[in-house]
């Protein structure tokens, strides 16, 4: 007689599923995140006023005691800064098969609808970190070179300083001329890759082309800056364009301060210059307090020249050997007296002293769902006029990022990025 096999008793084996899901991506809020919520102003959908003080004012001379002319005075120059709030979303749809096939522990080892209700506010404001590295035009990639196969366009990304990393898997993106002037065509991301820095976008969008701008979808007007005013946008030195109603070309107040690295790898004079920088535009006894953002990719390189001039003495005692500067986080690390924070969403070529104290967020609608009637949840509607049998919700939020003083703030850009990264 034949012995049983594993195909006979195969019905009758238990899976195992380990009751721990883990997490394959990251939802870092970074720099997003960080701005304090105490400087959460709230606003109605009229322009938020910052009142800037922009010159002192006063005529200083010498003058003739005997009967000389004492000439006319000035006062000072006020002037205001004006932001309006953006609106976005981040939409989450489930079948109710997935509802219904895992809302019992019995069935599943988490509840897929609570699953994706707890992290949905994580993932719209890690969108947020995303769009805050922005200048406000919603572009989030740079297309070096382009292949298309099958019907789906994959772009590599290594032109800027960001690669892939501000796009998600399932984000619709829009592909515009390098100007922004030029809608070429819109589709989803199928595949992220952020270690090649390549997204695969169906359906293909057959007038991309290398130099092409990726935009996050829903802006369509990319160069009036209808988008999140970001990093690129507050600290810049730039004369040309408008900051928050100023002429930048007319009015070099509103200018962050630059330090061009000109392509020349990270040294210690130029944190140094750049901090320097601040205190020449708004002087020493003026509190100010930057911390140092950049990619972890430019904290190694600060390590790398630490590393040349520290010695290490390690006792067998000692325990654990660790020969770099303490964590992943660079949290002990300093640069020039600022503290150091990374962002793996940052630029990889600039590191920028930004002083937590003039930023700001300006709130017309908090974070939270979309809601109408009090309902939070909407069915989605078939092409019959009937209902499929799925269900979708909002993350909702609107606000605007502002500085109140951006000769407090300063830039080293223009670096080399690290091999490996």
């Amino acid at each position: 007689m034949a012995a049983v096999s594993e195909s006979q008793v195969v019905g009758t084996e238990l899976e195992r599923v380990i009751p721990k899901v883990r997490v394959v991506f990251e939802r870092d809020p970074g720099f997003a995140g960080h701005i304090k919520q105490k400087d959460v102003e709230k606003i109605s959908y009229r322009q938020m006023r910052v009142p800037l003080e922009m010159s002192p004012g006063g005529n200083f001379t010498y003058f003739n005691p005997d009967g000389g002319d004492l000439g006319r005075g000035s006062g000072p120059a006020w002037d205001k800064a004006v932001v309006q709030a953006v609106f976005m979303s981040e939409g989450i749809e489930y079948t109710k098969l997935a509802q219904w096939a895992t809302d019992d522990s019995r069935k599943a080892i988490q509840n897929a609808v609570r699953r994706l209700t707890a992290t949905a506010t994580e993932e719209l404001i890690r969108q947020l970190n995303s769009q805050i590295q922005t200048n406000g035009s919603g572009a989030i990639g740079t297309i070096t070179s382009v292949s298309t196969t099958a019907g789906v366009d994959t772009y590599t990304c290594t032109t800027d300083g960001y690669g892939v990393r501000l796009m998600r898997t399932n984000q619709v993106v829009q592909v515009y001329d390098s100007t922004l002037a030029t809608l070429r065509g819109s589709g989803t991301i199928t595949t992220w890759d952020v270690v090649n820095k390549k997204v695969s976008v169906t359906p293909a969008i057959a007038s991309s082309q290398t130099g092409d701008r990726i935009v996050t979808a829903g802006i369509t007007t990319p160069t009036s800056l209808p988008g999140l005013f970001g990093v690129p946008y507050h600290d810049s030195n730039a004369s040309t364009g408008i900051w928050l109603g100023f002429d930048r070309g007319t009015t070099p107040q509103i200018r962050a301060t630059r330090v061009n690295a000109n392509s020349a790898s990270l040294s210690m004079p130029l944190p140094r210059l750049a901090i320097n920088q601040i205190g020449n535009r708004v002087g020493q006894n003026n509190t100010y307090n930057p911390n140092a953002w950049m990619h972890p990719c430019q904290a190694a390189a600060y390590e790398q020249i630490g590393f040349l001039m520290t010695v290490i003495n390690q006792m067998p005692s000692d325990g654990k050997v660790n020969l770099s500067y303490g964590n992943r986080t660079a949290s002990n690390m300093q640069m020039a007296g600022a503290p150091v924070k990374t962002d793996f969403n940052w630029d990889q070529t600039r590191i920028d002293f930004l002083d937590d104290d003039v930023w700001g967020w300006g709130e017309t609608l908090p974070i939270g769902f979309y809601t109408t009637d009090g309902r939070k949840i909407f069915e989605i509607r078939s092409a019959s006029g009937g209902v499929n049998a799925a269900d979708i919700f909002y993350m909702v939020v609107g606000r605007q990022a502002f500085v109140n003083n951006p000769a407090a703030i300063s830039y080293i850009d223009t670096l080399p990025v690290p091999s490996g990264y």
